[in-house]
């Protein structure tokens, strides 16, 4: 790699972290404003809101809050129930959010978990997502197919107790990749979806198809290959009886031969990394 390529590199891994840390702000500032009686629309306007202070303009997708059994997706069906509704918060309920802003042309998508004062059962599914960052890593580095990655996840799970949660988002994805995407001072949005954004992935699932890989991380056949060098939004979703937890970030994943720069984290000075290194 020259040192021009090098530089290029590390300037746009710059502008990825920067934007998931303000993604990650954003839940923190929000989080802290929640109180019982908000609404899930609300919480998601509030992250609008927050964000368009500071200077989004688009979206990967809008912001989306999940309350009570709501954050474990139960009896969910179809896409329109993971839009924000107007349950309302309690003490002492969990709570989910999730964004994905788009600034300076570049994307992040993050999730949130946290409840309405103590929750013990919410705390222990996040401790144990821990064990999922660290699977997760150390397999995309040994190149396993996606979907064997999957299926490994979804055993630790159920070592653990939990139920997958993931595995209800459309085409049950644990995780897809994010590009830069060209900004617009405006974008439709197509159902929550920022129309640059969704015509990203078209192109690299377009791309992916003709050379036998998929932006998308599933449990089906299309995975069913290496980790494709690129960046990709990772989010295991745990769930027991009604309570919901999971974490969501950047993967960086490259062609590099030496282990530790063939697949890293983007920022590991993130909300959950730190309760972990905290708890220890």
């Amino acid at each position: 790699m020259t040192t021009a390529v090098a530089g290029e590199r590390a300037a746009e891994l710059r502008g990825f972290r920067k934007v998931q840390r303000l993604a990650y702000e954003c839940a923190e500032a929000v989080a802290a404003r929640l109180e019982p009686g908000v609404t899930e629309r609300e919480a998601a306007r509030m992250q609008r809101a927050w964000l368009r202070e500071r200077g989004v303009r688009d979206w990967f997708h809008l912001p989306f809050a999940w309350f009570g059994d709501r954050t474990a997706f139960v009896n969910f069906r179809v896409p329109l129930q993971f839009f924000p509704t107007d349950r309302r918060l309690e003490p002492g309920m969990p709570f989910i959010l999730d964004m994905a802003p788009v600034y300076d042309g570049f994307t992040a998508d993050i999730g949130y978990s946290g409840s309405l004062g103590l929750n013990p059962l919410q705390d222990k599914l996040m401790d144990d997502l821990e064990a999922h960052r660290e699977l997760i890593l150390r397999e995309v580095r040994e190149r396993r197919p996606l979907r064997a990655i999957y299926e490994d996840v979804d055993r630790l799970m159920v070592r653990q107790g939990y139920a997958n949660r993931h595995r209800a988002y459309p085409f049950g994805v644990i995780a897809h990749k994010v590009d830069r995407v060209k900004e617009r001072r405006w974008s439709p949005k197509i159902f929550g979806f920022g129309t640059q954004s969704l015509k990203g992935l078209a192109a690299d699932a377009l791309h992916g198809h003709r050379e036998g890989w998929s932006p998308l991380w599933s449990p089906y056949r299309f995975s069913d290959h290496p980790p494709q060098p690129g960046l990709w939004a990772v989010e295991p979703h745990l769930g027991f009886r009604g309570t919901g937890a999971k974490f969501e970030e950047i993967l960086v994943v490259t062609d590099s031969k030496d282990p530790e720069e063939s697949a890293f984290w983007l920022d590991d000075d993130l909300p959950h990394v730190r309760r972990w290194a905290e708890g220890k």
